[in-house]
């Protein structure tokens, strides 16, 4: 007698559920995280906007930068544009004022490296109050 029974064999089965759950978390998790910046396409013309005309405080510091690249603080030109030299004429433009504005008046052609020379030599001056000269489109 023979007592076995002939089975079928069982077939294993992949369930697709759980990994389709898991790869749309992880879709999720990827887009959410995700920064979307468009740097190529990012026009920008600087410096104009339109603000109404603030007054003139007392303890403001104008630097100006020409598209060349030079420096000139309260209309004094000079000689070199190093951050050092920048950051001494700011200390000596603003005296014995506590806390000037130091207003940037660039040129809308100067190059990014001579602003950012200017903050630099603020911030070793020690005056974080830092303001940008604009004007207005029309």
């Amino acid at each position: 007698m023979n007592f076995r029974r002939v089975r079928a064999s069982d077939v294993p089965e992949i369930n697709l559920i759980p990994f389709i759950d898991v790869l749309l978390v992880i879709i999720i998790f990827l887009m959410l995280t995700t920064t979307y910046a468009k740097v190529s396409g990012l026009e920008i013309n600087l410096p104009t906007a339109e603000a109404s005309k603030q007054n003139e405080q007392a303890n403001e510091v104008i630097v100006a930068v020409t598209p060349a690249g030079q420096v000139l603080v309260n209309r004094v030109p000079l000689g070199t544009v190093s951050v050092e030299a920048i950051s001494e004429a700011l200390r000596r433009a603003a005296g014995d004022a506590r806390e000037p504005v130091i207003v940037i008046n660039a040129d809308a052609k100067a190059t990014h490296q001579s602003v950012v020379d200017v903050m630099q030599a603020a911030q070793a001056a020690g005056y974080p109050r830092i303001s940008f000269a604009t004007q207005s489109p029309h």
